[in-house]
């Protein structure tokens, strides 16, 4: 973290650095799971350095554009009228703009721990006057609708009029990622801009093609000590920017208090008559910005009381702490219970940013794990999300001649196929056909989510009502598109794109035309588990819903024979020596020069890009971008595997783990923020060493920005979700399986221990474990007793039950486990 001081819970930097503002503002965003806005500074507009952007959960667009001589539609996350803009200036002198004038002191802190923004510079202008500003900014995760900036604006050395600025900007557009800026990106309509008494200004839109209204109030006073500072007041309207402009008296020394509410909604809320309105009740009845910060601050508290991760003694590992605090809060930003009541989904950059349009892509199979063992409902909600598109997922599946429901790679507000058809190489400046739409292997991850989501929560209700429904209709999906094989007695799955990305076609094949490669193994195995858990999910539901749901989606039983006959003869393509294939032909490409690609160009981890601007296809390579077969090893345990290849009549060895993770290490770019964090976890029980380093690095995919500007277009959620869950689930060997959840500890040497509370069944278990004792407390909160269990040691816990196991010493446990499994 460059020019950034690290405590336990604050994010500082004490210089200003232009080069590094787009990567701070990402990483300072505020947000309550309904709308988030980024860290900018109040003066700024977007430009080169600074991008003020605001966006709701769930509010997308769509746009035509012509690229390389084609019609192209893309739907957007929008953003929204920028709320922050706030300046000043002195008498009618130039306006305050921070690129503007010689910084003489400067200190910036993300407060994690209260959910604030803090700003504190001193600066001289041309004249030589010499001002201080102290900004608090919130986004209220108390009323969702709320948000408010205080700034004490100090005049060091001089005296004078001050006028300050407070405006609500409807100009704005969708121009915070290069490569999108040259597409259609006017998303909003300005519909009305008003004066609404003295201190208050309200802007209604719509986006002009989903025809969403969005509004905004503002309420700006201005205070010295208590009391209400006088100033003459006059409102301005611009084209689609409402402005106040606030005259006062400025004295030497004297602070002056502005405080700036605003109030947002939107056509899509409950409870509600027409956002326009809503706005000036949901600001009439706001409190003065202290009392909002203290009931900001007491939802913050209760959030980290519920998820925070206590590593003991923080110096044993300097910085982890933070960077861990840092990717939660922004978990807890993006998801909070503010979010259940919203149809929207848990997008892959947060709500942080524009890249990737704000879209849902499989992110959440590394984000769930963390949420439903802290805050469940909230999986419960993003799950309500992808059953709400059941029907649109069922219509693509027909249409592309499968039974079932095929889910989209890239989702938006309703559920088609979002993925970008044509995107730019900006190594090489050309559009080229985008054929990652063909990852049905999202497909099982929504299923995965289901099944595990389930397994935490023991919520029967979710899964009789939506969850049964959902793994049935996928599990069918699969079912239609294996194809039988009689030369090899193997059903296969064609034409499909793994995890990796880099492989969409085979060798000298047209990506467009001939797309897809066959038998991806982590497709097919995981298409073999979703048949299986099908089965297991008819016998959870109780006799009556089970009818009623097969007799409702045409389920009988010649189907289900069927869906047991191809889970256990799906091909997947294994080498004599134990290497599973990632998917058929892999082992015919060439092996790549990886070291002499790197002395080339240094940075290599988008690969793809490289190769495509000499004219060459990583398509002709053993080489991958992110982990493929390794996800398997990431989301099963050895023994689970085991009984998979079993079923599918294939040998597992003890040294089928190990041997595979050291084949694909050796072939993988990490040109995705995911790959540090899955092949971290894989190494967690064989090298914990290297797997503590992969971690580190993980830690640092956006706050180090490590793949060198991308985080400035919004965070990577998943990755920082798959950090925190190393900690929790992989450290501590968490497994739910047969309604027991097990632990199996082993803790990387830089760490001296691993506290967390976790919700698992309806009770809530406070969890301690070092190198010798894992300790688990129940807090009384149902009736039942859960089963507890450690390398074969079982125990019932019941509420307000204490058990305690003692841990095999890491020597025994190698000895132990000596298989390298990867959780």
């Amino acid at each position: 973290m460059s020019n950034a001081r690290d405590s336990a819970w604050s994010l500082i930097y004490t210089a200003y650095d232009p080069a590094q503002e787009g990567l701070r503002e990402a990483l300072c965003t505020l947000g309550n799971g309904y709308f988030a806005t980024r860290g900018a500074f109040a003066d700024s507009r977007a430009d080169a350095i600074h991008y003020p952007g605001t966006y709701l959960a769930g509010v997308y667009n769509r746009l035509t554009s012509e690229v390389a001589g084609r019609k192209v539609e893309n739907e957007d996350l929008v953003n929204l009228p920028n709320w922050l803009s706030l300046s000043f200036r002195v008498g009618e002198g130039n306006w305050f703009g921070l690129d503007h004038v010689e910084l003489l002191s400067f200190r910036q802190e993300l407060d994690l721990r209260h959910g604030l923004l803090y700003r504190d510079f001193r600066c001289r202008d041309a004249d030589g006057r010499v001002t201080r500003w102290r900004e608090r900014r919130l986004v209220s995760m108390d009323n969702p609708h709320l948000a408010a900036l205080w700034v004490e604006l100090t005049p060091v050395n001089w005296s004078g009029t001050v006028e300050i600025r407070s405006a609500l900007d409807g100009s704005v557009r969708n121009t915070g990622v290069p490569r999108y800026r040259d597409l259609a990106n006017r998303h909003l309509e300005v519909l009305d801009l008003q004066h609404r008494g003295s201190d208050t200004i309200s802007l209604l839109c719509q986006t002009n093609q989903s025809r969403l209204m969005v509004a905004q109030a503002a309420r700006t006073r201005l205070y010295q000590g208590y009391a209400e500072l006088p100033a003459e007041r006059e409102t301005q309207v611009h084209g689609d920017v409402i402005e106040h402009r606030i005259r006062c008296s400025a004295g030497e020394g004297i602070p002056i208090l502005v405080e700036k509410l605003v109030a947002l909604h939107s056509s899509r809320d409950w409870a509600i008559s027409e956002p326009g309105l809503e706005v000036l009740r949901t600001l009439g009845q706001a409190a003065r910005f202290d009392e909002l910060v203290s009931s900001h601050v007491l939802c913050w508290k209760h959030l980290w009381e519920l998820c925070d991760i206590d590593l003991g003694d923080e110096q044993a590992a300097p910085d982890v702490g933070l960077k861990l605090r840092v990717h939660m809060f922004h978990l807890l930003q993006t998801a909070s219970e503010h979010s259940i009541d919203v149809d929207a989904g848990i997008p892959a950059r947060g709500w942080h940013g524009e890249a990737y349009r704000g879209h849902i892509f499989w992110d959440e199979l590394f984000i769930f794990p963390f949420l439903s063992l802290r805050i469940p409902m909230l999986t419960r909600a993003l799950l309500r999300y992808r059953h709400r598109r059941l029907s649109e997922a069922r219509r693509a599946a027909q249409a592309a001649g499968y039974r079932g429901a095929m889910y989209p790679w890239q989702s938006g507000s309703d559920g088609r196929e979002e993925t970008q058809r044509l995107h730019l190489n900006p190594q090489s400046g050309r559009w080229l056909p985008d054929t990652t739409h063909r990852q049905r292997h999202i497909n099982s991850a929504i299923a995965y989510n289901v099944w595990q989501y389930y397994q935490a929560s023991g919520d029967r209700e979710f899964l009789d009502a939506y969850g049964a429904e959902m793994l049935l209709e996928i599990a069918r999906f699969w079912s239609s598109m294996a194809s039988f094989n009689p030369e090899i007695e193997r059903y296969e799955i064609e034409g499909v794109m793994g995890p990796d990305e880099y492989h969409t076609a085979y060798p000298d094949a047209d990506p467009e035309q001939e797309g897809g490669i066959d038998n991806n193994a982590y497709t097919n195995v995981m298409a073999a588990w979703v048949l299986a858990r099908a089965q297991d999910v008819l016998e959870l539901l109780p006799e009556i819903r089970r009818r009623q749901l097969c007799e409702r989606i045409g389920l009988g039983l010649d189907e289900i024979e069927r869906w047991r006959d191809v889970s256990r003869r799906l091909r997947v393509p294994i080498s004599g020596d134990g290497i599973v294939g990632q998917f058929d032909g892999y082992h015919d490409l060439r092996e790549f020069d990886w070291d002499g690609y790197r002395k080339i160009y240094g940075d290599i981890h988008r690969l793809d890009r490289i190769l495509e601007a000499e004219g060459d296809s990583p398509n002709r390579y053993k080489a991958s971008k992110q982990a493929d077969v390794l996800m398997l090893f990431y989301l099963f345990s050895a023994e689970e595997l085991a009984l998979l290849f079993e079923d599918l009549g294939y040998p597992f060895s003890q040294d089928t783990i190990p041997k595979n993770i050291d084949y694909y290490l050796a072939r993988t770019s990490h040109g995705s923020t995911l790959s540090q964090v899955v092949h971290s976890w894989v190494l967690a029980r064989s090298d914990r060493a290297r797997s503590w380093h992969l971690f580190q690095r993980a830690l640092d995919s956006d706050i180090g920005d490590i793949q060198g500007g991308t985080t400035a277009e919004g965070i990577h959620l998943g990755a920082m979700a798959g950090t925190v869950d190393l900690i929790q689930r992989c450290y501590l060997g968490i497994d739910m399986r047969a309604n027991v959840l097990h632990f199996d500890p082993a803790l990387p040497a830089a760490l001296p221990c691993i506290r967390v509370r976790l919700n698992y069944r309806r009770q809530v278990l406070d969890v301690e474990a070092d190198h010798a004792v894992l300790r688990i407390m129940s807090g009384s909160f149902t009736a039942y007793p859960i089963t507890i269990a450690y390398r074969g040691h079982y125990r019932e816990l019941a509420p307000g039950e204490r058990c305690e196991f003692h841990l095999l010493r890491p020597e025994d446990r190698d000895r132990d486990e000596n298989r390298g499994q990867g959780k």
